[in-house]
Formats: structure tokens, C-alpha cells, sequence
């Protein structure tokens, strides 16, 4: 059984968009990242000062992604302080980008939103690690609580000019949906070499490494056996797991 080193975590996400400029657009000018290449076809981005964790490439011929599908449910953006959530959250206001939703997860707070093809975004930041709770060793407690949206944006910092992503933004984790738990915590547990961390959250598997509350999610939401969409449609294309010292793994396509 495989076992990844105590400091994995997610490095960058590949999305595949249907169009470049329309994208970039967004992730710059609402979320707030910047351009750090970019070619015809395929941009890189991060916070302005920090690495890339976002890539995107336009799709030669995109289709639409079917409702019922595997694959990409949500990547999470890692902000560095409730500040810094807040002034994302005014940003948005700002902009009238509409929000998918709200939450308090006990272990972090997060906002929802939907990029321009429909891709789930999640932008959060993570409460103090020694307030975690557990339910059971091993096993953290995660909820989905009504989130106090106007204490975040209260928050010292929260209103001060916006001038993007602060530069410790990182990947914070992802969330796909599969087509069934079991398999897939054999592939990200035994093969990759996370560990099962949530496992009393209604329809989903939660997983780390290093005692983090979750690298990646795992959910059948879509449907027991739900299949892959179409290549030519809009969704994660990979996703990389660092480390200081890591086994070198076969590439994993997220879709």
C-alpha cells in the first residue's frame, strides 16, 4: 500500500475552457489572478508574486458536459487568512459575479461560485489546524453550516483596495465526481497513497496526506456509475500532486 509523504498536497490544476479570452477575463479581473504565460492556446496563472496553480487551455472543438458526469465537481482556492476570504468576497459583490453558495465546514469557510463554462470554483480559508475537531481518531469533523458571511467581510483587512490574490494563495485541494466511493478510494488510497480522513460526510470520501482535512474529495453525488464526459468537453484535465520527495506516479487524466 502506498503512502504519500506528510507534505504532499495539490500543486496545480489543468482545465480545459472553450474560450481563452473569455476566461482569462474572469480569473483575472473577478478572482484575481495574473497571467504568468501565456500562447494562443494556453494560459498559466497564479497570485500575483506566488507560483502557477491554475492552467487553462481552450478546447480545438468543445462540447457540452453532460449533467450527469464524472470528473470535475469543484477545485478549491486556498486564500491565506479570513481577510483575504472577505476581500474576495467584496470582490465579487463588486462585480456581481453571481455565488453558488455559502458554507462553514467547521474546519474551514468557503464561498461557491461558477466559472464562465460552468466549472465549479470553491475559494476558502482554513480555520487554525488545533481547532480541528475529531469524531473519531483519524477522522475529522466537516459540515456544511450556514456561513457568517457579513463577520467575514467585517473582517480587519477585509475592506482594504483590492489589488488580487494575496501572494500566499496556493491549490488548496480538489473535488471530483466519481463513479463509485470504493473503487476510488482504492485508486487515491492504495495506489496514490492518501488517507481516508472523512468518511461520516453523506455520499463522499474525503482524503490527505499529513493530517490535512482534504486534499481530495470524493463524491457519487452525480449518481452510482456515473460515466466520464466527452473529452472535447469543458473540465479538469490533470491535476498535480508535489512534494518535497515524492515517487514518481503514472499521469492521472482527471476526467
Amino acid at each position: 500500500m502506498a503512502q504519500l509523504p506528510s507534505d504532499a498536497h495539490i500543486g496545480e490544476v489543468t482545465i480545459g475552457i472553450t474560450d481563452l479570452d473569455r476566461s482569462l477575463a474572469f480569473y483575472t479581473d473577478v478572482l484575481g489572478f495574473v497571467v504568468h504565460a501565456r500562447d494562443d492556446r494556453s494560459a498559466a496563472l497564479g497570485a500575483d508574486g506566488g507560483r502557477t496553480i491554475v492552467r487553462l487551455e481552450e478546447l480545438p472543438q468543445p462540447e457540452p458536459r453532460p449533467r450527469r458526469a464524472s470528473g470535475l465537481y469543484h477545485f478549491a482556492i486556498l486564500v491565506p487568512s479570513r481577510a483575504a476570504l472577505g476581500r474576495s468576497l467584496r470582490r465579487l459583490a463588486i462585480t456581481r459575479w453571481p455565488i453558488t453558495g455559502v458554507a462553514d465546514h467547521l474546519v474551514s469557510e468557503a464561498v461557491y461560485l461558477d466559472d464562465p463554462d460552468g466549472l465549479g470554483i470553491e475559494i476558502y480559508r482554513d480555520r487554525p489546524r488545533e481547532s480541528w475537531a475529531l469524531v473519531a481518531p483519524g477522522e475529522y469533523a466537516m459540515a456544511t453550516d450556514p456561513l457568517d458571511v457579513e463577520a467575514i467581510m467585517a473582517e480587519p483587512g477585509a475592506d482594504a483596495p483590492w489589488s488580487g490574490l494575496d501572494a500566499g494563495t496556493v491549490m488548496g485541494h480538489v473535488h471530483l465526481h466519481v463513479p463509485d466511493l470504493a473503487t476510488a478510494e482504492a485508486f487515491y488510497g492504495d495506489e496514490i497513497g492518501f488517507t481516508p480522513v472523512v468518511r461520516r460526510y453523506p455520499g463522499a470520501l474525503f482524503v490527505s496526506a499529513g493530517g490535512y482535512h482534504h486534499h481530495v474529495g470524493l463524491n457519487i453525488w452525480a449518481g452510482r456509475g456515473a460515466p466520464p464526459p466527452p473529452v472535447s468537453a469543458p473540465g479538469m484535465r490533470r491535476f498535480t500532486i508535489e512534494a518535497r520527495q515524492i515517487e514518481p506516479r503514472e499521469r492521472f487524466d482527471a476526467d
